[in-house]
């Protein structure tokens, strides 16, 4: 109680003494009620010397000659705002009644009052309400800027050009995001802060670290300033706010800007797609709206006309008055990137996105845009927010729990504790935690061996790090999970089950593939025996051998060692390794060359098996089937019998159901084939082997008879 009220009557009091008129705190006129305590003397000094307490700032002075400011600044820009917005003069909460007085500042009692200290959920412009915010939602009410991407939208719908984006109107006029909006930067697409592009996905709020994921975790909440010695902990080197810009983790390696310089900070990625978008805007204002443009970051309303060319504010030339609804788009983006200095750390990822889309949808209407060809959008494989891998539950907002061990950044660490995944929210991306054990000494998470959907157990070595990756890297079916479904239905191999459906072995199991019949991922058939796992040549037999550990790219020099051909990661499609001098080569697809990459072979007989299932289902189960490889579960009733997967016929309800047990294990060995691009690397002769038995299962021994079985390897 005694601390609360030298917060609120002592800080006012303070303040109205001498900081109102501008005299420094040591030169302050007496205080009626003496000076703080001693324990709140170290807070005072540290609020008395920020922003928050800077009498000249424009922030506070801006209405000066006014007299007064108004009700829709008042919040925000003092101190007798905040607290009507909060309701604790009596007015009702989360709305601003009445200008506020001009001469004051945000001091204690602003954040400090019954009202803002429970607050825990705030609107922002968009309309969205986040909750749980604890006391970061005290922050958040002012730092959220005042418009957002759908006020843009808005825009363009008042002036009736949703449909036409080229047409200048002189109904749009430039839509401000304001100043510091760090919590919509924070929450990114979660809040549309920024103006997103349809079609496209965005990062939602940005995660961190443990321990630095709120305002206060990461900003001294009363001089603002950022916690340099705690960020030292994982960014060596870091001693400056300077130091911060030059800040670049592993989850974040992609040439954004396109520079060829991936050893820049993020920050500095971000300011060259600045520079290229304001490059855009400034050759779409000419060539398309017909009047050039320019920008002042310091001078409302920002955006000016140039009508004579020479790149600079001449007297006379107001606001610029010729937007499209593309320019518009654009310049909003622009300004909310330039009004928070803090992005890069705020949430650099989403600042990626809205700066490239913006660029992107400017050069579609240039005749020669901004080259972003060499620029990246996206982030690689285990990093990239705007994947579907991630982003597939953001409208139900909850991941399942089957889901959650390998698409939420918490799911393996989770995994790892408990044996066992609950549902949960839906992260960005995976993350440093998401493997490291440590984030601050980046170890990993210590695995023996790895159970796969089979039960197989299966290790690269005790405790090898590479067992990490075969968690996710594993599918979620096995032999043994489709040989359970048939003996359920109790039918023969070619007789058709209502309890029959498509079991799908999902996506890149490179690890059920590296380890073949020791994991048994594809369907192994009953009798025929199968490579085990591949090994391929000393120091390049993990994962992390043949990978970029964070990019998940292969370090396709190191192939050259042995391929000579092999100098860019096209090359290694076009292997082919020599047989054993006693061993005459192999022609596996029949096509008489033995010289082809294994890939090829391997690419035959898919394209083969895929034939002989629509065959199979069109005449031994009377029902035609058709595949698509991107629509969920993929095998579609081909109702016109044209053998394409047609748009009207690649839905749910248009779902294949006359299953067999051989129209089963076919159709499974097809997609675990389809979804692991790097078989022909990681086991060549697995593949082959499944794809020729599923071959014949379907299409008899004559399917098979122009092929070969490739030889079950046997490891020494």
């Amino acid at each position: 109680m005694k601390l609360s009220r030298w917060l609120v009557i002592g800080g006012v009091l303070l303040i109205a003494a001498g900081l109102a008129v501008g005299v420094a705190a040591q030169d302050a006129p007496p205080n009626p009620l003496g000076d703080p305590p001693t324990f709140l003397r170290d807070i005072y000094d540290d609020w008395v010397a920020s922003p928050h307490a800077d009498v000249e700032a424009t922030a506070f002075t801006f209405w000066n000659n006014d007299g007064q400011i108004p009700a829709n600044c008042a919040a925000c820009h003092s101190t007798h705002g905040y607290l009507d917005f909060m309701g604790e003069d009596g007015s009702a909460f989360g709305v601003v009644d009445n200008p506020a007085p001009i001469g004051s500042v945000i001091n204690c009692d602003a954040c400090h009052n019954q009202t803002a200290s429970a607050l825990r959920a705030v609107s922002f412009p968009s309309g969205v309400t986040l909750d749980n915010l604890g006391d970061s939602a005290r922050c958040m009410v002012c730092h959220q800027g005042r418009n957002s991407g759908l006020s843009v939208t808005a825009a363009l719908e008042t002036a009736g050009l949703t449909g036409d984006l080229d047409t200048v109107s002189a109904d749009l006029r430039f839509v401000n995001i304001h100043y510091y909006p760090a919590a919509a930067s924070l929450y990114g697409g979660e809040v549309n802060g920024g103006f997103q592009f349809d079609g496209k996905r965005y990062q939602r709020r940005n995660d961190h670290v443990e321990g630095y994921q709120t305002c206060g975790e990461c900003h001294n909440p009363h001089t603002l300033e950022v916690k340099l010695a705690e960020c030292a902990t994982c960014h060596e080197g870091v001693e400056t706010v300077e130091d911060l810009r030059a800040i670049r983790m592993q989850g974040s390696m992609a040439d954004y800007d396109g520079d060829g310089d991936m050893d820049e900070g993020i920050a500095g990625e971000l300011e060259t797609l600045q520079e290229m978008l304001y490059e855009a805007i400034t050759l779409y204002a000419a060539e398309v709206a017909g009047t050039p443009i320019l920008y002042s970051a310091g001078r409302y309303p920002y955006f000016f006309a140039d009508p004579n060319g020479n790149g600079q504010i001449d007297e006379g030339e107001g606001a610029y008055n010729a937007f499209t609804g593309r320019l518009l788009q654009a310049v909003y983006n622009y300004q909310m990137a330039q009004k928070d200095p803090g992005g890069y750390a705020h949430n650099p990822k989403y600042y990626v996105e809205l700066l490239y889309d913006s660029i992107e949808s400017l050069n579609s209407g240039l005749a020669q845009g901004v080259d972003l060809a060499a620029a990246r959008r996206d982030d690689p494989g285990h990093f990239d927010a705007s994947a579907l891998s991630f982003r597939f539950w953001d409208a139900e907002g909850e991941v399942p729990a089957a889901c959650t061990k390998c698409h939420t950044a918490e799911g393996l660490p989770f995994f790892v504790k408990n044996n066992v995944n609950i549902a949960a929210p839906p992260s960005n991306s995976l993350a440093c935690a998401t493997c490291h054990s440590s984030v601050s000494e980046f170890t990993l998470y210590e695995l023996n061996e790895v159970t796969f959907p089979s039960g197989a157990k299966v290790s690269f070595g005790e405790a090898d790090p590479n067992n990490v990756c075969l968690n996710c890297h594993q599918g979620r079916e096995s032999t043994v999970s489709v040989n359970r479904a048939i003996a359920s239905a109790g039918v023969g191999d070619d007789e058709v089950s209502e309890a029959l459906n498509f079991r799908n072995p999902h996506y890149f199991a490179s690890g059920a593939t590296l380890f073949g019949a020791d994991a048994q991922g594809a369907y192994q058939f009953a009798g025929k025996a199968y490579s085990g796992r591949n090994y391929h040549a000393r120091n390049m037999e993990t994962c992390t051998d043949c990978h970029n550990v964070h990019m998940l790219e292969v370090e396709y020099d190191l192939c050259s060692d042995c391929h000579e051909n092999v100098r860019t990661p096209a090359d290694m499609r076009l292997i082919r390794m020599g047989e054993d001098d006693d061993v005459e080569p192999v022609d596996y697809d029949g096509d008489g060359s033995v010289d082809e990459p294994i890939r090829d072979e391997i690419l035959a007989l898919h394209e083969t098996l895929l034939d002989y299932i629509m065959d199979y289902a069109a005449n031994t189960l009377g029902a035609p089937v058709v595949y698509s490889p991107y629509a969920f579960p993929y095998w579609f009733n081909d109702t016109n019998g044209n053998g394409a997967a047609d748009p009207d016929e690649v839905n749910f309800g248009n779902r294949f159901a006359t299953w067999s047990p051989n129209m089963l294990r076919a159709a499974y060995n097809y997609q675990f084939t389809a979804k692991a691009p790097g078989a022909y690397t990681h086991n060549p002769s697995y593949i082959l082997q499944v794809l020729y038995d599923s071959i014949e299962a379907v299409g008899g021994p004559d399917a098979v008879a122009a092929f070969t079985r490739a030889p079950v390897r046997v490891n020494d």
